[in-house]
């Protein structure tokens, strides 16, 4: 069983709390905004009135199987996205580990508020992961070559259960670029969106409005 499931539950559940009758919700992905999303079926079957805006085939049909009725920005714009990260310093985030950053990024920043659920050993002090980079397929190696301009090491992520590479929702390939500590994510996010062939990037800066991080103890809650 994974020891983090209940912080998980619990950061999940604390910014689900904040969902009231007449919303329109951005749903993430991943294990965090899972546990966020089955609260909310739970408060949905027990009366709340609310439609959400998924962002991912996963959250698309774990929202069905718990019966919150959904939209889509084309009809609603969110009054709050909830969505997980894969890190998180200094209110910024690096997100992209499920590979639907591109499509949860467009719903997180068209939220009035975006509220990050995480457990605690997603804390960091600088963002150091790899960043996930999503190309178009016929752009990889011309990506590539820029994300070594800038200093990065891209690697083309590979299927676990296929054979061949990850492919997104969106049709397109995923580049994990090591940059090290990223001391500047504004920076550096900035020069990737400006690379010719990048759909996005995992970095989230001046994003998130709130961070709950569950722990042993209950749930921390921080403005970003």
């Amino acid at each position: 069983m994974d020891d983090r499931a209940e912080p998980k539950r619990a950061a999940g559940e604390s910014a689900a709390r904040e969902i009231a009758d007449g919303m329109v919700v951005g749903l993430g992905t991943g294990s965090t905004a899972a546990a966020a999303i089955r609260y909310l079926g739970k408060r949905v079957d027990a009366g709340l009135d609310i439609e959400g805006i998924p962002t991912s085939y996963q959250s698309r049909a774990l929202a069905h199987e718990v019966g919150i009725p959904l939209t889509g920005l084309a009809e609603a714009t969110p009054d709050i996205a909830i969505d997980g990260a894969d890190q998180v310093a200094n209110g910024n985030l690096l997100k992209g580990g499920g590979a639907a950053h591109a499509r949860e990024k467009v719903v997180d920043a068209a939220a009035d508020r975006f509220l990050v659920v995480v457990d605690i050993t997603k804390r960091a002090e600088r963002l150091d992961r790899p960043v996930p980079v999503e190309v178009l397929p016929d752009a990889r190696p011309t990506v590539a070559a820029a994300v070594e301009r800038l200093g990065g090491e891209p690697r083309l992520r590979q299927a676990t259960r296929k054979d061949g590479p990850v492919v997104t929702d969106n049709g397109n390939l995923v580049l994990d670029c090591a940059f090290g500590a990223v001391d500047a994510p504004a920076a550096l996010a900035a020069a990737l969106d400006g690379v010719p062939g990048v759909v996005a990037h995992g970095l989230f800066v001046d994003l998130a409005d709130e961070i709950h991080v569950g722990t042993d103890d209950g749930v921390d809650v921080r403005t970003a």
